[in-house]
């Protein structure tokens, strides 16, 4: 479904799901369904812009404590 962008299949999928294991996570998606819907369908991401806040996080995590600006800069890779 995800692969093939064919958001036809999410109803029927939500359906067979609730009587299984992953029930809870299939309630989740039914409440939000408009934006798993347009999750699958919309050919934009905002995958990257994640990625870069996730390693940005692990740097400040990393240096917590210890770093002052130098230090802070020398972990962040140079912008092109």
């Amino acid at each position: 479904m995800i692969r093939k962008r064919g958001s036809d299949r999410l109803d029927p999928w939500i359906g067979d799901a609730k009587g299984s294991l992953v029930s809870s996570f299939a309630m989740g998606v039914e409440r939000d369904k408009s934006a798993v819907r347009a999750a699958i369908t919309e050919p934009w991401s905002n995958g990257q812009l994640e990625g870069q806040i996730t390693k940005l996080k692990l740097v400040n995590r990393q240096m917590y404590g210890r770093a002052n600006l130098n230090l802070l800069q020398a972990g962040l890779p140079r912008a092109a």
